[in-house]
């Protein structure tokens, strides 16, 4: 039986992946090296923190491997100078 895409987002979220998601989203929040700003989400009429909109994407993408996503996020998102 496939899983439906609320139960897989429920099962991310509540999964050690998500936490080791959410540590390393956090740490790269308190690094000034990254530009982590919020974003405007016109659905919620209000700003969504970055890690909130990533684990967000992460858990609506079960095909998606979460250590490389936070990787080519990290590159991203790295201020250069």
């Amino acid at each position: 039986m496939a899983v439906t895409p609320s139960e897989y987002k429920r099962q991310f979220l509540a999964s050690e992946d998500a936490v080791t998601a959410r540590e390393q989203l956090e740490s790269m929040l308190k690094d000034p090296k990254y530009h982590t700003a919020s974003f405007y989400t016109p659905t919620l009429d209000e700003n969504m923190s970055f890690v909130d909109k990533h684990l967000m994407y992460l858990s609506e993408h079960p095909k998606l491997n979460f250590v490389e996503y936070l990787s080519n996020l990290r590159l991203k998102t790295k201020f250069r100078g």
